[in-house]
């Protein structure tokens, strides 16, 4: 099994940073790729960013530029900067592995809210 933790979420105004965080524990080497999703109200959940186990990473239009996702290995973290936050990046960030075989994990979620 494997288990996603996130933290960092939190309340930010337009412009501002935030630097989410997902620890992988347990059978992590069955772990591909891992990635952070996003889901506002009223809104279908939508890939944000993605990095692969050999450090390919993709991200939504909307957050090029702004957004970075990175891994460190040795920790089995993945993180996600975001940067100029705008009020449209509100949402539910969800943490999730794409596995060797077998479903997809998901993390518990962790609340990103932009506002003045």
């Amino acid at each position: 099994q494997v288990q996603l933790v996130e933290s960092g979420g939190g309340l930010v105004q337009p412009g501002g940073s935030l630097r989410l965080s997902c620890a992988a524990s347990g059978n992590t080497f069955r772990i591909n790729a891992m990635g952070w999703y996003r889901q506002a109200p009223g809104k279908q959940r939508e890939l944000v960013a993605a990095i692969t186990r050999d450090v390919r990473t993709t991200y939504a239009d909307s957050v090029k530029g702004r957004f970075t996702i990175s891994r460190d290995s040795a920790k089995n973290t993945v993180y996600l900067q975001m940067n100029s936050l705008k009020p449209d990046d509100t949402g539910v960030y969800y943490c999730n592995a794409a596995m060797t075989w077998g479903s997809p994990k998901w993390g518990q979620g962790t609340q990103v809210t932009v506002s003045s």
